[in-house]
């Protein structure tokens, strides 16, 4: 087996691998292990912009973090990008090559494969470990043909395998065995162990089944990780709706589209203590607000003209007579403009869209995305602003002449005459302390004090690698590593 690679597949999706994968790589970056995150192909609509421009998975860019490294395009090779109910955007190596209908993707998955493998030589190159996450389940039997994503790659480069499950969701007994006895034989042999994640209550309650579990298996169980309260890490894909305890009253609602994309966006302002976010999902009614967001899109048009068919415009005109604010976010600014253009049909059926009609702008969407990581300062109190830049839009108008921010690229973004609106391109807007305190003072909440976002998030990823160090079997995994030369 690879030396220097090891690879964490889970019973489900959300089982925990993206947590666990986190933790580990930043147990061994503690130790000065040179350390690297990888993911072969990722289904998500949370991405991150790399330091090579491209795009990769959110939770590979958190992952990197965890690494103190900058997010780099090999850490994950395949993304796949959803914009219907059967097909995807498939970006390779950081850049979109065209759209796939499921069946056609099939067929693909042996250049998909290509790719990943050269990501994954260049990677063993240069670091000492890498930490491999898979996706979903490896007992997906639909999926096995051709799978580039958990036991087909962990064959092909020949690495150890560790499945975790989830314990708070229930059967984890079933889980593991099930999972592990559908399996192949050369598989079951790769596995080298189970994780049980998310355990809330008196180990010695759960004792008894741990010893049947690895009689039953003949596989050890490395480690049995607590459910960590209130630990917040960037979601890969499922929207996290988890907040500060608190009695918040001011509101900022933000209505789920089908297609909704970077979500993440807004993590700050779910953690803010003064501040009560409400993600608004299908067939929900429309809360009164502070303020309403509009986020990312992946088909902007189509989660546009979702926007109009459950009463979102109707909303939105009524919120800002009564005086509230409204941000649009990368395909949310795009909307707030008066028409989307879509001659070469990127993100659908060619044609164009009447947007909402609340700033003078245009936009016509092209093949090639932007895509780069940006600074500079809000044009509100020059606060300093960073984040990153994810569309494939072109917008223009004379409503860009009042800019939201002033970037080391250009200015950015439009805010309106009567100072009701505001529309950016800048993914991240809130994640720097004095940007959110400027864009929520602009908003209408006094006495803002918001929290230093990237310690919080610096020091859940320190919880994690705790966890690691207390609740798993380091000597098993070092074992596994072959880093015999940290010492226990």
């Amino acid at each position: 087996m690879t030396a220097h690679t090891l690879m964490i597949q889970g019973t489900t999706s959300d089982a925990g691998k993206s947590t666990v994968v986190t933790a580990i790589c930043r147990w061994l970056q503690r130790q000065g292990v040179a350390v690297v995150p990888f993911k072969s192909q990722n289904m998500a609509l949370n991405s991150a912009v790399t330091v090579d421009g491209g795009e990769i998975g959110r939770a590979q860019a958190v992952q990197a973090q965890a690494c103190k490294l900058q997010p780099h395009t090999d850490m994950n090779p395949v993304l796949l990008k959803p914009n219907s109910d059967t097909g995807a955007q498939v970006i390779i190596h950081g850049h979109a090559i065209s759209n796939m209908e499921a069946q056609d993707y099939h067929h693909y998955k042996q250049t998909a494969m290509a790719a990943v493998l050269s990501s994954h030589q260049r990677l063993i190159a240069q670091y000492q470990t890498v930490i491999v996450e898979g996706a979903g389940s490896p007992a997906e039997i639909n999926l096995r043909d051709r799978d580039i994503a958990n036991m087909g790659f962990a064959e092909a480069v020949d690495c150890p395998v560790i499945i975790v499950a989830d314990i708070d969701r229930g059967g984890v007994f079933a889980h593991l065995v099930g999972t592990l006895s559908l399996l192949n034989q050369s598989e079951q042999d790769r596995v080298q162990g189970f994780i049980i994640n998310r355990f809330r209550g008196d180990i010695a309650l759960l004792q008894s089944g741990l010893d049947w579990l690895e009689e039953y298996t003949g596989k050890p169980v490395l480690g049995v990780l607590p459910y960590l309260k209130d630990l917040h890490l960037e979601a890969e894909d499922a929207i996290n709706t988890q907040q500060l305890a608190g009695d918040a009253t001011f509101k900022v609602i933000i209505p789920v589209y089908p297609r909704i994309s970077n979500h993440t966006d807004f993590d700050p302002l779910r953690l803010h203590p003064q501040v009560d976010l409400q993600f608004i999902p299908p067939k929900h009614a429309i809360p009164p607000a502070d303020l309403i967001i509009l986020p990312g899109s992946k088909s902007v048009r189509a989660d546009l003209a979702w926007l109009r068919e459950t009463g979102w415009e109707e909303a939105i005109q009524k919120h800002l007579r009564y005086g509230g604010k409204v941000i649009g976010i990368c395909g949310g600014f795009q909307m707030l403009g008066q028409l989307i253009n879509d001659p070469e049909g990127i993100e659908g059926a060619a044609g164009q869209s009447t947007g909402l009609g609340l700033l003078d702008i245009t936009t016509t969407l092209q093949t090639a995305k932007q895509l780069r990581n940006v600074s500079g300062t809000l044009t509100l109190e020059n606060a300093v602003v960073s984040g990153y830049e994810i569309h494939a839009g072109i917008t223009e108008g004379a409503a860009l002449s009042k800019p939201v921010c002033q970037l080391a690229s250009g200015s950015d973004g439009a805010i309106s005459d009567d100072n009701q609106i505001l529309g950016t391109y800048v993914h991240g807007l809130f994640e720097e302390t004095s940007a959110c305190n400027a864009l929520l003072k602009w908003a209408g909440l006094q006495d803002v004090n918001t929290p230093d976002y990237h310690a919080t998030r610096e020091a859940d990823i320190e919880r994690l690698a705790d966890m690691i160090e207390e609740h798993m079997d380091t000597t098993a995994l070092r074992d596994l590593l072959h880093l015999s030369a940290i010492s226990a």
